[in-house]
């Protein structure tokens, strides 16, 4: 029986240029295929295990179809592994294309600094922390949305395997550190990630103490990534209306700002133990 054409797919992002012309071919090149092989796009549907609507967003290019969608048709049509290796193209925009850029930037940085005020940075959660917040939203995402936004959260986290790694700072506020998201077994492991994360050597993860003085990331997150060509991108929720930033006089306001709160939070140790401390009351 096919499954339900919505819960399916992922809808393109109609901005997304690169994306839209990436699956856009490969629903053309499945569209082909199914016609040569004689075969309607209901009966099609039938034999991967789709609905027939999704097939035609598939190859309309209005849908990213998933790894499995493209390895059935693979079987189905005979292609001897030639659909499903556009799996390999359709993987690289899969994301949001903001996702995609931000990984991208990341992936590059050879410095990385992070203070969040509201939650836990997304490069530390656990996919169990990360889908509990994402749940949470109001209005609620789809389960389908909810599973590829979750994929591009743990994606960018593929930048702990670099080689050379880069270096990473961390500020975390106390308070997100305490709510126990998703319950006390997905909290407690993703305290004992934070620890983890803490203690690679590439990582230095610190935690701004509730009663701490105010410092200059009460008004919102703040982000500095550093490339090896010495230039720079930045972002603070409390300055420049939270745009991303290269201008050098502009970045040494978010530098300031980020140094200032660095110097305010527990030491990397303290931190550490703290983490460890908030494990050990449960």
């Amino acid at each position: 029986m096919a499954v339900e054409t919505d819960e399916s797919g992922w809808e393109v992002d109609p901005d997304d240029e690169w994306g839209v012309a990436v699956i856009t071919t490969v629903g053309r090149q499945l569209k082909l295929r199914r016609e040569a092989a004689g075969m309607r796009a209901g009966e099609f549907g039938v034999a991967v295990g789709y609905g027939e609507d999704l097939v035609y967003k598939v190859e309309g290019g209005k849908r990213i179809p998933r790894q499995e969608y493209l390895d059935r048709a693979d079987e189905v049509l005979g292609a001897g592994g030639l659909i499903s290796a556009a799996w390999e193209d359709v993987k690289k925009v899969r994301y949001p294309k903001r996702v995609r850029e931000l990984g991208k930037l990341e992936g590059k940085a050879v410095e990385i600094g992070l203070y969040e005020c509201n939650i836990i940075a997304g490069l530390l959660q656990t996919p169990e922390h990360a889908r509990t917040l994402i749940e949470a939203a109001q209005p609620p995402y789809s389960p389908d949305d909810v599973d590829r936004m979750v994929a591009a959260r743990l994606a960018r986290q593929s930048v702990y395997e670099r080689d050379p790694a880069p270096s990473m700072h961390f500020v975390l506020e106390e308070a997100p550190l305490r709510r126990q998201v998703g319950g006390t077994m997905v909290w407690r492991q993703q305290l004992e990630r934070l620890l983890e994360v803490g203690r690679l050597h590439n990582v230095t993860l610190q935690v701004m103490p509730t009663n701490a003085d105010a410092h200059p990331g009460l008004d919102g997150r703040i982000e500095l990534l550093k490339f090896p060509d010495g230039t720079a991108v930045g972002r603070s929720d409390g300055a420049f209306n939270g745009r991303p930033i290269t201008d050098p006089k502009q970045l040494r306001v978010v530098e300031l700002r980020y140094g200032t709160i660095r110097a305010q939070a527990l030491s990397p140790r303290e931190s550490l133990a703290f983490i460890e401390k908030l494990l050990g009351e449960t």
